[in-house]
This record gives structure tokens, C-alpha cells and sequence, in this order.
């Protein structure tokens, strides 16, 4: 079809590829019947083509600029600068000008018209491209409309537009624009409806922005508008806003802003009525469209006309549920510090790790925990559970409860005053461990055994392939995973440990005044597999510091493969055999490492160099033997203060007893709190290795274009198309589109069923003003430049500065040692990051909402990781 000019009732909803975003949804409005869309046509992309797409000068511009990257800005506006001159140069086809003619025609040439911009890629389920384009008010005449078609084909190519572009991985040459040319409303009123709160994602409630004029006004900033909060028709809230300044439009062409008068200033934009009606159109228009809209709407002489809906993009998905009832989800995200979405292969895993009653959504995982919130029996254990967990997570559950009427509560008899067996679910581990010995000895034991049972599975998985290999894995959790996981002993060694750290803190603050006691205790103990790997790359960094060839060769390389080009190297074997044999012993760990999709060291062993690099430019020969010593010397120094101070105590020798056999549980047996973990990683790897030597199989047999496609399906999913060798090729693409969306979404602590993502406050005093708040996990007050970072492999960190980041799992422990405090986003006392930051004796706060943006990269900052505040300085 070689349409020019197409109507907007003439519009289908499949031509999104001529009419672009804007275009389509315009179409769809204009057949939803009751909803007023003022008259108009669409300029197709036909027409930009026409115009642009055989200019030799054109596409050698387009070259150009695809290569370019973000941080290459001026580039960027040079080229796009060029692109939008040529465009603005290039002659309308003739045909579009007899189309545009003919339209004028049919809706009167001499009324005004908005010139609006549409682009292919514009208003998607994953990018809204929103402002991203032109739009051109009040536009009267022929050729003045025809001159704001070039201008709305120019700003395809603003700078704002191609950075966008570039951000969201759109390719420019797969982008066209149309245009859309409508009859002008001047309306009264104007503003953005969103069906969906945007601030608490709560999908009950509908926001309202409404101002007086155009809404140009409010779209570009120029004025605040009157919100109104709508839930099941009824006005709930209110909040009117001072509005001096308007836009109108013009008797000749354009738009003016005019100063209100000051009786307007204060005015209701929107009677009550008005609003109510407004919500009415909007849940209309969110019906036909399926999902929570944004949408722009005016006021004229008593009706509303609606100019633009688009899908909301930030909303998180809510989980499904089997009923209608309403339902809270806790974040697993949250608790495993790991908060960034899981491919499917990833979550099916964790799934059959854990009874929880879990749900999906976004990309993440949630634990439904309704049923014991509305239970009189378990509700205090779960939320003190998860205030030991995360502070927040606590208030924003008291803040669900608070609310009296989202959970039904059982009476206590109902099922004889405990949880309801779907119900069960283990935040944290509280329930006192059985009594057994206080023996180091433990430790070494269950190490040992788990480090045999994953040297049997690497044996016994080599003779597995096919579905056979698909049975042995689902065999292999149930029997060996599981039983290592959640073996009482095991959970029992780091409970007492965790009861001994709580006993601690509690007792020598009441006894002492001294706050968190234990932190200086844990500094330096044994049997901790993830601080032991921060310590073993700093060795690492000596083997390679002494020969100038290999650091400068680590300095250029980028290949994956550079071991193999290190022995060619003075030192160079040295240097292979340190990196391997850190490889051979942690090279099962990586960021995000619950996901057994995620890329492990071992397989991409590059990310390690910068590591290895910053501790050869940071550090002097041994510094990790000094480190560990230094904190051993701390810890004991310590112990033997508080119980000298003790014995000085009435009851003192027995006081100094007790404490002592809490103290010998903290260093024999907190360590081990990182083992468990490491362990079912390690054999996470081994499953993994195996299944992507069946995902060659299937590239070789034309199944699969890449071998990666086998973690957009969930275990099932994959065992089938092992069985079948068949897929559907649309299933990956779909998911991997999905997870490009997850991943720009980010998870609340607390998700109702409405969709309202509660993120909790912290309930404290005596906090400096201005001082960010979080929660207090290894004590210590710290100065430093904060370093903001999001992925480890951009770190760049020099001796003394500050991690600032929003969550670390275990990989990102190697780092610690050149930092000398941390700030956190996710967090609790005993995640990984805290137990690690208080063994080497670093302040840290976690549990910092939005730190990554309250602080910037290279503020100074002091970090109190005892009171539990940043300041910035």
C-alpha cells in the first residue's frame, strides 16, 4: 500500500509501520464510542520515504551516526544537525501535497491545525519515546502546514532523539516518522490522565493533572497543575495548584503565554463533576486498550476532547492470582540482594529450590505472604521476621495492616491459631537451633561434605545428555541439593552464630553502653568462603605485580581468551597459573549469581582483570595477609576490652563467661553463613556446563539460532524442546523483549495486588537534617569520595573511597578491599554485604532507597554505619 495521507478513522490497527505510535493509538480512540478525537489525517511514512530515502547524502549521514556511541555527544549533534538540515532542504512529494490539499479541503483549509509527530518506534509496551518529536500548535494554511511536515520529518533526528534511540538499542535506519495533522482545540483545560497512580502504581486509583490553556503549559514545565486522585468514582484527593501562567492560542497563528488573573491563580481547574467524568473516559479507554494508559486530554465548551493515549511503561507487573481477593508479595529480590530481573531458565530453578507459595512478575520473584499477614497466629512472626530482614520491608507490611481493610483477618480459632499449610514460608531463620557443641571442628565437616557431593555430581553428570540429563537434574536438587541446603546441622551452625551476634549487640549495650558490640568480633574468622575470595585476588595481584610485561598486557587486552597469550610473556606463566587457580576455586561466582543464566567468571574470565589491576596499582606486596592479620588483632583486642570491662561488673565473672561462649560462637561459626550459598552456586555451575553442552546440540540440529535462546525457557520448557526438538522461534523473541522491559523496571519491597509498590520508612530520631537514613549494619564512621556504581565491571576505585551501589551479592567482594566504607540500596544485617563489610571491618548502611541518586559520583560523604545516616559533605 502506497498511501500518502490516510484519515485517522481510516487508520487500521495494524499499520503501525505507516502511521507510526501516535497515529495508531489515535485510530483506535477514534472507533471507542463516546470518546471525541478531534478530526484529522496522518502523513504516512510512505511520504517521509519518498522525501528522504534515495538521498545518497542522507544514508552516508545514517552510516556515520550508527556507529556512534553515547558519550560521543558531539558527534551526535554534529551529524544530526546535518541530517535535520538536509530533511528540512529535501522537497515534499508531490503526491503528499495533493493528499494534504485534498484533506485541508474536507476539513476546512481555513481552521487551525496541531502538527504532530509520529514515529514508527513511539508509544511501545517498552519504550514511549514520549516528547521525543515535535508537535506544532495553531497552524493555519496550506503551506505553513506543509512547512511543519518538514519540521516534524527534522525532528526524527533532534539530539535528544538519537540519544534516546541509542540508549534503547533502536537502530535509526528501522525508524520513520509520520506526521499527524488535526483540527485545533483551544481548550480551557487541559492536562495528562493516568489510569494507574504513577506515583504508587496502586491500578484502583486514577491521577489527573489538569491546568488551565493549552497543555503545552504543564508539559514543558512552565506551570504546576491541580492533581486530582480519583478511585471507584469518588474524588479521594485533592491538591490545587498556584497557576500564574497559561498557553493559548493565537487569532493569527502560534501560541502565546498569558499571566492569569490572580482570582484564577488559585481556581479548580476542573469542577467535581468534570473529574469524575474525565475518570469515567479514562477507564473506558483502558478497557479497550487492555492495560493502564497515559493520556492527554483538553476542555472545550463542556466536552472532552482526547488528543493521545499511550501505554504507562514504569508500572511494575502486578503477580496473577487464581482469585479475586486482594493479596500482599514480598520481594525475593530484596532478601537475596539480587534485585535485577531473572531470565526464565534462572527463576524455574530457584522455584524448585524453595515450597514458598511464590508468584512471578516483572521478571522477578515474590513470596505471597497474605495468608500469614491475615493469620492473628503468624502475623507478628513474619513481620518481626522481615524487620529483622529489612527495616523497611516491616513498615511497609505495618503500613499494609495499618490500613484495616485490605486483609481480611482471621479469627484464631480458624485453623487452630496457626498458618494455613499453603501459608508457610520462611523469611529468615529464627527458631533456635538444636544444641550441639560449640566445635570449629562442625564447619569443616559440613565443607567437606559438600564439596564431595558436588565432586560426585561432576562425575555423575558427564553420562547424562538428552531428557535423561533433564530427570538426573530435577533428581539431583530433590536429593542432593535440597538435603545440603536445608540440612538442620547445617542451619543450625550459622542460626547460633546469628543468635550469638543478636546476644551480643543486645547485652553489651545494656551491660556496657557499647553499640554494636559484635561487629569487631567478626572481623577476620575462619571458614569464610567469600571474604577469603576478596583476600585470595590481592594474591593474585602479587604474582603478577613483579613483571611490568604482563601488567601492561592486562592493561590492553580485552579478549576473553587472553590466558592462552600470557605464557608468551617474561612472568606471563606465573601469572596464568595465580589467575587460573582463583578460576578453579571461585570461578562459579558473578553478579546477579542466583540466576543460572548469568555469565561466571570461569566462563568470562576478562572481568576479572580490572580487579586484578586496581589492587596491583592500590596495594604493596602481602596485603592481604596484612589485612587478615590487622582484623584478627582487632577482633581479639576487642574481646579481651569487653571482658576485662565486664569482670569490673557485679556478677561480672559470670557475665564475662557467658559472653566469652558467645563470642566463640561468633568466630567458629559466622563464617560459615557464606557457605551454604557457595555451595548450591558451585553445583548450579555443574547443572549449567551440562545444559549448555545440550543447547550446542540443538544450535547444530537448526533448533536454536544461538545457544543463550535456552534461558528465555523455563527447565520444562527446555526438557520439551530437548524431547521434541522443535520451538518456536516466536517464544524467545517475545521473552527476550519482555526482559528488555524488566529490566528497566525496578521491584518494590512490597507489592499489593492493586499493584501499589510500598518501599516503607525508617521510624527514627536524633538524625542530622538533610541526612540520608538507612539501616546500620557494621559500625564505624568514615569519610570519603562516594563511587557510584552499577555494574562491577565499570568500578574504578581507588584505596579510601566509598562503594555506593544498589545492591552486592558475593561477586562483588574482591572489591571491598579497596573501599573503606559501603552504601547500599538492598540490604539487610545479615546479607552478604554486611557480613562481609564487618569482617573487614568496614561502615556500611544498607537498605538506602534511591542512594545511586541522592548521592553522586564523587560527592564526599560520611558514612556513620553506627547510627545509620549518610552525610553528604
Amino acid at each position: 500500500m502506497n498511501a500518502f495521507v490516510l484519515g485517522i478513522q481510516e487508520m487500521r490497527n495494524d499499520q503501525r509501520s505507516l502511521v507510526g505510535g501516535k497515529g495508531l493509538n489515535l485510530g483506535e480512540l477514534s472507533r471507542i464510542q463516546g470518546i471525541q478525537v478531534p478530526d484529522g489525517f496522518c502523513v504516512t511514512t510512505n511520504g517521509y520515504q519518498e522525501a528522504i530515502g534515495h538521498n545518497a547524502a542522507y544514508h552516508a549521514l545514517l552510516d556515520r551516526l550508527a556507529v556512534l556511541k553515547l558519550e560521543d555527544r558531539e558527534q551526535i549533534g554534529e551529524i544530526s544537525r546535518e541530517i535535520r538540515e538536509l530533511i528540512m532542504h529535501a522537497e515534499i512529494p508531490s503526491g503528499v501535497v495533493l493528499e494534504v490539499a485534498r484533506y485541508l479541503t474536507k476539513f476546512g483549509e481555513e481552521h487551525a491545525y496541531a502538527v504532530r509527530s509520529s514515529a514508527t518506534a513511539e508509544d511501545l509496551p517498552h519504550a514511549s519515546f514520549a516528547g521525543q518529536q515535535d508537535t506544532y500548535l495553531n497552524i493555519i494554511g496550506q503551506e505553513a502546514i506543509l512547512g511543519h511536515i518538514s519540521k516534524c520529518w527534522a525532528s526524527l533526528f533532534t539530539d535528544r532523539a538519537v540519544i534516546y534511540r541509542i540508549q534503547n538499542g533502536f537502530d535509526h535506519r528501522q525508524v520513520y516518522l509520520s506526521v499527524i495533522v488535526q483540527r485545533m482545540v483551544f481548550p480551557q483545560a487541559s492536562g495528562i490522565l493516568f489510569t494507574a497512580d504513577p506515583i504508587t502504581s496502586n491500578r484502583k486509583v486514577l491521577s489527573i493533572d489538569a491546568s488551565f490553556g493549552l497543555g503545552e503549559a504543564l508539559v514543558s514545565g512552565l506551570v504546576s497543575a491541580d492533581n486530582y486522585k480519583v478511585k471507584e468514582e469518588r474524588i479521594i484527593e485533592k491538591r490545587i495548584a498556584a497557576k500564574k501562567l497559561a498557553i493559548y492560542g493565537r487569532e493569527s497563528s502560534g501560541t502565546e503565554t498569558k499571566q492569569l488573573d490572580p482570582d484564577q491563580q488559585l481556581a479548580q481547574t476542573l469542577t467535581d463533576e468534570q473529574i469524575v467524568e474525565l475518570a469515567r473516559l479514562g477507564r473506558q479507554i483502558e478497557a479497550y486498550f487492555g492495560s493502564p494508559q497515559d493520556i492527554e486530554w483538553c476542555l472545550d465548551q463542556g466536552k472532552f476532547y482526547i488528543v493521545q493515549s499511550r501505554p504507562i511503561t514504569t508500572l511494575f507487573p502486578i503477580p496473577e492470582a487464581n482469585d479475586q481477593e486482594n493479596h500482599v508479595y514480598l520481594s525475593v529480590g530484596h532478601q537475596q540482594m539480587m534485585t535485577d530481573p531473572i531470565k526464565p531458565l534462572g527463576l524455574s530453578f530457584y522455584l524448585m529450590l524453595t515450597p514458598a507459595p511464590m508468584r512471578r512478575a516483572g521478571g522477578r520473584l515474590f513470596v505471597d505472604v497474605t495468608a500469614m499477614l491475615a493469620s492473628p497466629a503468624t502475623r507478628d512472626t513474619i513481620i518481626n521476621n522481615a524487620g529483622q530482614s529489612d527495616p523497611l520491608i516491616k513498615d511497609a507490611l505495618l503500613t499494609v495492616i495499618e490500613r484495616g481493610d485490605f486483609i481480611k483477618i482471621e479469627p484464631a480459632e480458624k485453623n487452630g491459631g496457626g498458618p494455613s499449610a499453603g501459608s508457610k514460608v520462611r523469611v529468615t531463620a529464627s527458631a533456635p537451633p538444636p544444641p550441639f557443641e560449640n566445635n570449629p571442628a562442625i564447619v569443616d565437616e559440613l565443607i567437606n561434605l559438600s564439596r564431595a557431593s558436588i565432586e560426585q555430581l561432576s562425575r555423575d553428570i558427564q553420562a547424562k545428555s538428552g531428557a535423561e540429563l533433564f530427570d538426573f537434574i530435577k533428581e539431583d536438587i530433590a536429593q542432593g541439593l535440597k538435603k545440603i541446603l536445608f540440612n538442620p546441622e547445617s542451619t543450625a551452625v550459622f542460626i547460633a552464630a546469628m543468635n550469638a551476634t543478636a546476644w551480643m549487640n543486645e547485652n553489651m549495650k545494656e551491660w556496657l553502653d557499647e553499640s554494636s558490640a559484635a561487629d569487631k568480633l567478626a572481623q577476620s574468622v575462619p571458614n569464610n568462603v567469600t571474604s577469603e575470595m576478596g583476600l585470595a585476588l590481592l594474591d593474585v595481584a602479587d604474582a603478577i605485580r613483579p613483571y611490568p610485561e604482563v601488567v601492561y598486557y592486562l592493561e590492553q587486552t580485552s579478549d576473553d581468551h587472553f590466558l592462552d597469550g600470557l605464557t608468551k610473556l617474561e612472568g606471563g606463566q606465573e601469572a596464568r597459573d595465580a589467575i587460573q587457580s582463583y578460576l578453579d576455586k571461585y570461578g562459579v561466582r558473578c553478579a546477579g549469581e542466583i540466576d543460572i543464566t548469568r555469565t561466571r567468571w570461569s566462563e568470562k574470565p576478562i572481568t576479572l582483570v580490572p580487579l586484578i589491576l586496581g589492587n596491583v596499582k592500590n596495594f604493596e606486596p602481602h596485603e592481604s595477609k596484612r589485612k587478615f592479620e590487622h582484623g584478627l588483632q582487632e577482633a581479639i583486642n576487642k574481646e579481651q576490652e569487653l571482658l576485662g570491662r565486664l569482670r569490673q561488673l557485679p556478677d561480672g565473672e559470670e557475665k564475662a563467661n557467658e559472653t566469652k561462649r558467645k563470642i566463640d560462637l561468633i568466630r567458629n561459626f559466622i563464617g560459615y553463613r557464606e557457605y551454604p550459598k557457595y555451595g548450591y552456586i558451585s553445583r548450579f555451575f555443574v547443572y549449567k556446563q551440562a545444559l549448555m553442552k545440550e543447547a550446542e546440540q540443538l544450535v547444530q540440529a537448526g533448533v536454536l539460532h544461538e545457544k543463550e535462546d535456552v534461558f528465555y525457557l523455563s527447565f520444562d520448557e527446555y526438557h520439551e524442546v530437548v524431547r521434541t526438538q522443535q520451538l518456536d522461534p516466536q517464544i524467545i523473541s517475545t521473552r527476550k523483549t519482555e526482559y528488555k522491559l524488566y529490566d528497566k523496571l525496578s521491584p518494590p519491597r512490597v507489592l499489593t495486588s492493586d499493584g501499589e509498590g510500598i518501599s516503607g520508612k525508617y521510624q527514627r530520631e536524633n538524625v542530622p537534617t538533610d541526612a540520608i537514613v538507612g539501616l546500620p549494619v557494621s559500625s564505624g564512621v568514615i569519610e570519603g569520595r562516594a563511587r557510584v556504581i552499577l555494574n562491577m565491571e565499570d568500578a574504578d576505585l581507588e584505596d579510601g573511597d566509598i562503594l555506593v551501589t544498589t545492591f552486592t551479592d558475593p561477586s562483588w567482594t574482591p572489591l571491598f578491599v579497596s573501599i573503606k566504607g559501603l552504601v547500599t540500596e538492598v540490604g539487610g544485617l545479615m546479607t552478604h554485604g554486611a557480613v562481609i563489610a564487618r569482617e573487614y571491618g568496614l561502615p556500611a548502611i544498607v537498605g538506602v532507597d534511591n542512594a545511586t541518586k541522592l548521592i553522586a559520583d564523587g560527592q564526599r560523604i560520611r558514612v556513620n554505619g553506627t547510627e545509620g545516616y549518610i552525610e553528604i559533605l
